[in-house]
């Protein structure tokens, strides 16, 4: 699969960005990508360690600095962390780069950098209803079902169709017709939210274009 880009570029923008605006940080390389098994499709991981003391700062800056290596589209942020004092996970949409690339930045206070539990069991730490979007949550399970189907992993891909109708209390699931499943959910989130519209019918563009080469 060709896409245009260069993944392994963006990575090394994305890590020297984060690095330079924050003295003493550093960055790590996760996932898939660091254990050498990436395929095309495959996300950014990446952890991001940084002063205690600069760490509300830095992620309150994420935006901004992550401009610097890409045109950003989205930032969204996990629900399970939303509100921990030294500890973040931001999902990263950038402009002009494949859906499949979302960069998933772990951002951690270098207290509890080598913690890899914490605030795991803290309610506080957690979002509370309307504080995040269940659309926007839904329509990442529309990614990952195309990715899943592309790599032919059926059960996978129904298991992130469903769990995406569900978040966003939709009564629908997967058939197996996995383009159509794909686009249903797209869709259905942008009626929840329209201001997601344009990036549903990206999700959809993408479903037809993986997917219709009998890749799933």
């Amino acid at each position: 699969m060709d896409f245009r880009g260069d993944r392994e570029g963006l990575v090394a923008r994305v890590r020297a960005v984060l690095e330079r605006s924050c003295r003493d940080s550093r960055t790590v390389l996760l996932g898939s990508l660091a254990a050498g098994s990436a395929d095309a499709y495959s996300d950014i991981d990446i952890e991001w360690i940084v002063p205690d003391d600069r760490f509300t700062a830095c992620v309150a800056r994420v935006e901004e600095i992550l401009h610097g290596a890409q045109p950003v589209a989205e930032v969204r942020g996990d629900p399970d962390f939303l509100h921990s004092d030294r500890r973040r996970l931001l999902f990263v949409r950038f402009e002009q780069v494949p859906l499949f690339w979302r960069l998933d930045l772990s951002v951690r206070a270098q207290s509890v950098a080598d913690d890899v539990d914490y605030d795991e069991a803290n309610s506080a730490a957690r979002a509370r209803e309307g504080e995040w979007s269940r659309p926007a949550s839904a329509l990442a399970n529309a990614v990952a079902a195309v990715k899943a189907a592309t790599r032919h992993r059926p059960v996978d891909a129904r298991g992130l169709l469903d769990r995406g109708f569900a978040r966003i209390d939709e009564a629908d699931s997967a058939t197996g017709a996995w383009t159509d499943d794909i686009k249903r959910l797209a869709r259905a989130a942008a009626r929840r939210e329209p201001r997601l519209a344009p990036l549903a019918e990206l999700v959809a563009a993408l479903a037809d274009e993986h997917l219709a080469e009998g890749l799933g």
